[in-house]
């Protein structure tokens, strides 16, 4: 596996809430409801005709009233906390799946029944239905690549012996199941290239099975490597087998619904053909029941790295010499590199004994270290490529045994450079529009890289370079790549188009950048704007493609805006701790003031204005309808975080005490109850702070984020609201089912997930069809 899909895969382990989207792209990823009036910055306009509709729609409503039970109250730091809805807690109680049913059967008409949300769905399945293709990987002397012919289900596995080689299905997920829900995740091949273990998830569940495929005849070994969660196999170099986490057998159910954590996960060795339970237990921390372990075989095959985390950013590193420990019949020693949780590393390459990795010790942007594992003590490290004085390095790989790769953000725009590995000077750089290297691939052992970039204007352009026989460009200059493959969609003309890329000020007066993407036009005119946002977890939201985004922009004369608030890892860890734990607030403001900024300058107003935000933005949205309902007129919440003194307890939560806090702590314990969505819900006392128009979004088989969150952040906005005479916006919540928190999920869960979304848009904010 190419190191930059080693490095996503440590993220989605660092990262284990995140699984953002872009607006409307309902892959995963995604506050309540919007003003009943149309309003601009110079006052009150009349109320459209299809927003007076939902509104009185929404007056007929009869929310499900959630039985609160009082005597549910807990002591924290001296401060009595209330939780009535903790029976929503428990997914299996009848009264929880009633609860559920009931808010169904009140969201799934309102959108649904609406003539438009057919009229959007086959606007979404028609635009949808192009081919989409990943990156060529090469493994022994195959190479292969996804690809999904345009409304598949799944994405297929190809391979193919030669670049203009006829591809033969290798691998079909949507032969596994009748509705798509079985899904390929965490695959890795052999070093060779003959064996490929691959993941399977079911309805969208973080809970995988692994299996082993033989390359040559196409089937499947008799064994199933079970209770494995954000895992990929690393094989050793004899490819007779390979180490995974796992985690141990508990009572009860763990298909994705359950909510208990996820804890004291073990290291094993699998060999090839052999039942799970004979694996060969490696390595294991009972001490430490909230570690999770990453295994990565060395380059060369002489080395065990285990990288070990308890939260979503820093990590320690430990080693093994797989050469002198022999037969991998017991737990294997250890020798600990770095034994601080203070930073992150990701293995690039070794020669011998040294070894390289990108990390951001005593580098918020990150550099390249060279660490010999013979003197493993910071004091012998040396740097390889320094820290960059703007731009972040995100990812790195090593390729044709002497050549990094590295992938860097500037200003929010991907940048591509070559540098040597011997000494980590500067050789060259790729050619690259303004978008985002949205894949690639390459190993040591080979000439040959792929990367696939993409935009917001551009579905996808696959690009191939050699590195075998080419003369590197003098002084640096430019690599020459050739288009290998790139995505037209009929119909779609770019050039209708504009992009633009501001800089706003947030509350403090830091400097905030914001896309925007909208139909060119002579005069700026006041659009209808979906803004979204995700503010966490050192993830960037980069240029991205998405249908339903121009769908959006199509149907409705509308306007996308990303804005890239703190949190995020757009400008390294000084962006990312700028919103987290105690500076959290600053994430809120940064989305609030972005909202003010594209109604200050005329791109819109506030009533026609749609937040978005899923996971961890959708604890953004729920935050923000909280605190300035105003600035609003509908907002879509997806999988959201909304029990922010509750999170830790459930599934894998935990992990997120790096970015959120630890309860134990007083002054994370106020500051989580200052911002906590589910604790702040109040009753409106006029119709100017009513909720905007709100749907919340969750899945029965998130096991990511719990559907409790949603349910019990609906519970007690229905409570708030129930005696109001000011809310008139619908507060709806939608709970899909065979559904998680969006790894993946169907095409055809996704397009039904976006259509919700588009007509609850198009109902709340009285919008009008252009087609």
């Amino acid at each position: 596996m190419h190191k930059l899909a080693t490095s996503l895969l440590v993220r989605s382990c660092r990262a284990v809430l995140t699984q953002r989207s872009p607006p409307l792209q309902v892959a995963a990823k995604s506050g309540l409801f919007s003003s009943a009036l149309r309003r601009t910055q110079f006052g009150r306009l009349a109320m459209p005709e299809a927003a007076a509709a939902a509104a009185a729609e929404a007056r007929q409503f009869v929310y499900p009233a959630a039985r609160r039970d009082e005597s549910v109250v807990e002591e924290f730091h001296g401060v009595k906390i209330a939780d009535p809805y903790r029976w929503l807690e428990d997914p299996d109680a009848e009264e929880t799946q009633a609860y559920v049913e009931k808010q169904n059967e009140i969201s799934k008409p309102f959108l649904d029944t609406c003539p438009e949300w057919k009229k959007l769905n086959e606007k979404l399945r028609k635009r949808w239905n192009y081919p989409k293709y990943s990156c060529p990987f090469k493994h022994g002397n195959k190479y292969f690549f996804f690809m999904n012919t345009g409304l598949q289900n799944q994405d297929v596995l190809y391979v193919q012996d030669k670049l203009d080689g006829e591809p033969k299905v290798f691998l079909d997920p949507n032969t596994l199941s009748a509705d798509g829900t079985i899904a390929l995740v965490g695959s890795r091949f052999s070093d060779d290239g003959k064996l490929y273990a691959y993941g399977l998830s079911q309805s969208g569940s973080d809970w995988t099975k692994l299996k082993i495929r033989n390359v040559e005849t196409g089937e499947d070994f008799p064994e199933t490597i079970e209770h494995t969660k954000f895992v990929t196999a690393s094989w050793t170099k004899d490819n007779k087998g390979f180490f995974y986490a796992r985690y141990p057998v508990v009572a009860g159910k763990a298909d994705g619904s359950e909510t208990a954590a996820n804890e004291n996960q073990k290291l094993y060795y699998h060999r090839v053909g052999e039942s799970q339970d004979k694996d060969v237990l490696i390595a294991e921390f009972p001490e430490e029941p909230s570690w999770r372990l990453m295994p990565e075989v060395s380059d060369c095959g002489k080395y065990l790295m285990l990288f070990i985390m308890k939260g979503c950013k820093d990590m320690l590193l430990y080693f093994s010499n797989l050469e002198k420990a022999g037969t991998l019949e017991s737990k294997l020693d250890f020798v600990k590199v770095v034994t601080e949780f203070d930073s992150d590393y990701d293995y690039v390459t070794n020669e011998d004994n040294i070894f390289s990795f990108r990390t951001n010790k005593v580098a918020p942007n990150y550099r390249i270290v060279n660490i010999d594992f013979e003197q493993p003590e910071m004091e012998h490290w040396k740097t390889l490529v320094p820290e960059h004085p703007k731009n972040v390095l995100d990812w790195t790989t090593c390729v044709n045994k002497d050549r990094i790769v590295l992938g860097y953000i500037d200003d929010v725009k991907s940048l591509l450079v070559v540098h040597s590995l011997a000494d980590g000077s500067f050789v060259s750089k790729f050619p690259l529009e303004i978008g985002t290297v949205a894949g690639f691939s390459g190993k040591k052992k080979y000439s040959e890289i792929f990367y696939h970039f993409v935009s917001f204007l551009t579905p996808g352009i696959i690009y191939h370079y050699d590195f075998e026989g080419k003369t590197e460009a003098a002084g640096g200059g430019a690599m020459e790549p050739t288009v290998f493959r790139e995505v037209k969609i009929e119909d779609f003309d770019n050039s209708r188009y504009a992009v633009e890329q501001i800089f706003y000020h947030s509350k403090d007066g830091e400097k905030v950048p914001m896309f925007i993407v909208q139909r060119k036009q002579e005069k700026k005119e006041h659009k209808p704007c979906l803004l979204y946002g995700y503010g966490g977890f050192n993830i960037c939201v980069q240029p991205s493609f998405s249908i339903t985004g121009l769908v959006f922009i199509d149907s409705f004369d509308g306007i996308l805006a990303y804005p890239n608030i703190r949190g995020g890892g757009e400008y390294g860890e000084r962006w990312h701790n700028a919103g987290r734990l105690l500076k959290k607030q600053n994430v809120f403001d940064d989305f609030q003031h972005a909202a003010q900024y594209l109604v200050e300058h005329g791109y819109t107003t506030h009533d026609k204005i749609a937040i978005q935000g899923g996971s961890n933005g959708g604890l953004l949205v729920g935050a923000c309808i909280n605190q300035r309902p105003d600035l609003f007129g509908a907002a879509i919440a997806q999988v959201g975080v909304m029990d922010m003194l509750r999170f830790h307890k459930f599934t894998i939560g935990r992990a997120w005490v790096s970015d959120y806090g630890d309860m134990n702590e007083k002054e994370h314990f106020e500051n989580l109850l200052r911002y906590s969505p589910l604790h702040n819900v109040r009753t409106p006392t006029s119709e100017k702070d009513q909720y905007p128009a709100t749907l919340v979004l969750t899945a029965d088989h998130d096991d990511r984020v719990s559907p409790l969150h949603s349910l019990k952040f609906v519970a007690a906005l229905h409570d708030a609201i129930k005696d109001s005479e000011h809310q008139k916006n619908p507060l709806l919540l939608r709970v899909y089912s065979k559904a998680g928190h969006g790894m993946g999920k169907p095409t055809a869960k996704k397009i039904e997930e976006a259509t919700d979304i588009l007509t609850f848009m198009y109902k709340t904010l009285g919008l009008k069809l252009s087609f």
